[in-house]
């Protein structure tokens, strides 16, 4: 008998015994292809021996030391990387262990800020429906996914949500997408000015959305309205890459994407691609400054910032990302992706919309394709494709509640950046036979 605590007791899974690629092999010898990389994670795919040696070389000089009283190399060195790399003016890095603390470490210190700054009326934040920031008590109240939240509600901060910026459901018809987007951006500001600009701190949202919208992106120019009314308003601008960053939209940032530089950026998921737990907190120099001179003390912590041995992972990885243009493979073999999805599912009457950026794509199920209906919830048509899907050898992220927390389903996909063509052809293929199976 297992001790160990699943997700689900009642959905007891097999043993996962080794990786390799994009597969992985579980204790019964049967391989899966792994074409969601966990949750967005294994941007390198399983048993890349590169990182696992330079994992290994720090396990043989240092596993650990406490920020609290040292600093470490490897720390250093992920520092630096990132913000070479890194839009705008981002300046400092916070490393650490995975994306809800990343999101909780950057409602902080948007609070400490304006509070260092002599602007302690600023303690709202407002973020999106449909979103999603991470399972701990404030990063799960950011986030606009409404099942998650809904029997922890007790426990959450009040947190303003705005719609979304969804095309294919709230665009009117006779719109442009720039019309939508500078409509559904202008959104924040309404909110702003509702609840008063001067107790506002940040404004929270995910380049593109990732597992409670299926790889969302946004209209054309909503990023750019949106920065302009947090600069017109004092707002920071928070932006939640732990799931669409680090490559995985083919640029190492994805708001670049966009045109715009954030006040905070967190990220996760592909800066460690699995082989160590590990996130980060980008801010600007400015903010640090605001820190700086006032207090000197980031008030906030856990036991494992700056790991050493997740920071040399994290080298390791983005390295790797790097060093081997895996971004330009990420935007060639994203278009190959996107192709063979529309190939096999554009016409299909139960797909209403493919959408994505990169290797990061949303497939939308609903009902009848001509009205956009979803399907009925009741018949867990998410919850059928993830298990056909997985009899059948392929390991991807279904979900349900798309449109509104209740109604809607998705199939996300965010196979590993080495992803060849045959592979993606075995997705596709094993993704429609389990579509399928799902809809009877």
């Amino acid at each position: 008998m297992s001790h160990v605590f699943p997700r689900h007791t009642r959905n007891l899974p097999p043993v996962a015994v080794s990786g390799e690629g994009c597969y992985l092999t579980d204790a019964s010898g049967k391989q899966y292809l792994d074409a969601s990389g966990g949750a967005a994670v294994s941007c390198l795919g399983h048993g890349d021996h590169e990182v696992i040696d330079a994992i290994k070389a720090q396990l043989d000089s240092l596993a650990y030391a406490h920020t609290g009283f040292l600093t470490s190399e490897p720390a250093e060195t992920l520092a630096d990387l990132l913000i070479e790399h890194a839009p705008g003016d981002l300046d400092r890095v916070y490393l650490v262990s995975g994306g809800s603390e990343a999101v909780e470490a950057a409602l902080k210190l948007a609070r400490q800020y304006y509070v260092e700054r002599g602007e302690p009326e600023r303690g709202r934040i407002i973020a999106r429906k449909q979103s999603y920031h991470g399972n701990t008590i404030g990063a799960l109240s950011a986030g606009g996914n409404e099942w998650r939240r809904a029997q922890f509600a007790p426990l959450l901060l009040d947190i303003s949500h705005i719609n979304p910026c969804y095309e294919y459901r709230l665009m009117h018809d006779g719109e442009t997408p720039e019309e939508y987007g500078l409509r559904a951006a202008n959104l924040l500001e309404e909110e702003l000015l509702r609840v008063g600009p001067e107790t506002v701190m940040a404004f929270i949202a995910e380049p593109v959305v990732g597992a409670t919208s299926g790889a969302l992106t946004a209209a054309p120019g909503y990023f750019k309205r949106i920065r302009e009314i947090c600069d017109q308003y004092g707002v920071l601008l928070i932006l939640d890459e732990v799931m669409c960053g680090m490559g995985r939209t083919g640029a190492l940032f994805a708001c670049t994407q966009e045109g715009v530089n954030p006040d905070i950026l967190c990220i996760a998921k592909g800066l460690g691609g699995g082989y160590q737990p590990i996130g980060a907190m980008l801010c600007t120099a400015q903010i640090y400054q605001a820190i700086q001179d006032g207090t000197g003390f980031f008030q906030h912590g856990h036991t494992y910032l700056g790991h050493p041995t997740a920071a040399a992972a994290g080298v390791a990885v983005v390295s790797a990302v790097l060093g081997r243009d895996l971004l330009s493979n990420v935007q060639r073999q994203g278009d190959k992706l996107r192709s063979a999805l529309n190939a096999a599912f554009g016409q299909h009457p139960n797909v209403g919309d493919i959408r994505g950026r990169g290797l990061f794509m949303g497939v939308e199920m609903v009902a009848d394709r001509s009205t956009k209906a979803p399907f009925d919830p009741t018949l867990g048509i998410a919850a059928k494709i993830k298990k056909h899907a997985f009899e059948n050898g392929l390991i991807c992220y279904p979900m349900s509640g798309t449109i509104d927390g209740r109604t809607g389903d998705h199939v996300l996909l965010a196979p590993p950046f080495i992803i060849t063509d045959a592979q993606i052809d075995e997705l596709v293929e094993k993704l429609g036979k389990s579509i399928m199976q799902a809809l009877g």
